[in-house]
């Protein structure tokens, strides 16, 4: 028998997901983010769930990508931080790869390497994120010097938002403006569009959208948002009750005794802890679904356990489905209750929890 932590991935949904992406600019191109193991959803299955839809796929780094070509991925897959070593070039050309280029240092490499095939670039602007990127004042000097060199197939135009995810904010707005000052005159794909710029940003739809976390079906915007609320859901994680106990007041669940009954409680236990990924920080009053019916944390996230108020559910016993996040409960509001964003739950789901795909 299994452990019954369990994280179920809906294939469904992150289809639906992409192909809400999409119609935001059904004219123009859309890239797949999958790094980071598909944000914790599992790369090489979504890669296989959309590669008959997407039009690339996005991941961070050369291991990414190695892990999607051994398993048979053969559309373009961008290295988003580029490479790292000259030498990982070569593989790159020979994969087909397609890949960034954040600094005239880098140029200054690809000019130097023996490369098979040219190799499609991604020329990164840094327009205000301040992470990666060529300095705007010396965009249209590295475009040049790259576009003319042989192992350039094509350049496509990039940088990255900040704040996109904060609509209210003017940062956006000045980052679109200093970025297209800095591209004038250069006829070239361009890319602006995170989730946040796909979902907020009508004027960052350019040829390239770089869907994310969006298509895990989760929002990055604190507040409700029109194309956000159509996400569907791509995780659930549940587990089952594995012990139930009655408690008198006065008397305390979990370490520290960090929750005290003060009247008479049912309290379940639940096959489910930090050590899977849930989050410690989840603390008394965060959300659970019970068999369906809504209920709380109570008392601190063990490492393999948390436990369950199961006062005045009905029809609760050893074995009952729980789910910590997922159709029912929003993993934005399991990640605001914990200070944190749905990023890290997803990416925090260790080995430990059975995956399931559907």
């Amino acid at each position: 028998m299994a452990r019954a932590a369990t994280a179920t991935i809906h294939l469904d949904a992150i289809r639906h997901n992409y192909r809400l992406a999409k119609s935001m600019a059904p004219e123009q191109q859309a890239m797949a983010i999958i790094k980071a193991n598909a944000y914790g959803h599992g790369a090489i299955e979504v890669a296989k769930a959309l590669e008959d839809e997407a039009d690339a796929f996005g991941v961070a780094c050369i291991e990414e990508a190695v892990e999607l070509r051994e398993a048979g991925i053969v559309k373009p897959i961008l290295l988003l931080e580029g490479f790292f070593t000259p030498d990982e070039l070569a593989y790159i050309s020979e994969q087909n790869l397609w890949c960034a280029v954040h600094s005239p240092a880098q140029i200054e490499q690809i000019a130097a390497a023996d490369v098979a095939h040219p190799i499609h670039f991604w020329l990164k602007m840094d327009s205000g994120m301040h992470r990666l990127g060529v300095l705007p004042s010396e965009y249209r000097q590295s475009y040049d010097r790259l576009v003319a060199l042989p192992q350039a197939a094509s350049v496509t135009l990039m940088t990255h938002f900040s704040s996109a995810d904060e609509p209210e904010l003017p940062v956006t707005a000045e980052q679109v403006a200093a970025f297209d000052a800095a591209i004038q005159g250069i006829e070239a794909p361009v890319s602006m569009a995170n989730s946040a710029g796909t979902m907020a940003h009508a004027t960052a739809r350019r040829s390239w959208q770089r869907p994310g976390i969006m298509l895990y079906g989760a929002s990055p915007f604190a507040a409700p948002q029109e194309i956000a609320d159509q996400l569907k859901p791509a995780m659930s994680l549940t587990s089952e009750v594995i012990a139930i106990r009655d408690l008198e007041p006065g008397e305390s669940v979990g370490y520290s005794c960090t929750f005290t009954c003060e009247e008479p409680m049912r309290i379940g236990t639940v096959a489910m802890g930090y050590a899977d990924g849930y989050p410690r920080y989840a603390g008394t009053g965060t959300p659970v679904m019970v068999n369906g019916q809504k209920s709380r944390i109570i008392g601190r996230v063990s490492m393999d356990m948390l436990a369950v108020d199961l006062t005045g559910l009905e029809g609760i016993e050893c074995g009952a489905h729980v789910e910590l996040w997922g159709e029912q409960i929003s993993a934005n509001e399991i990640a605001d209750r914990c200070g944190t964003i749905p990023y890290t739950l997803f990416t925090g789901i260790t080995r430990r929890v059975h995956k399931v795909y559907k």
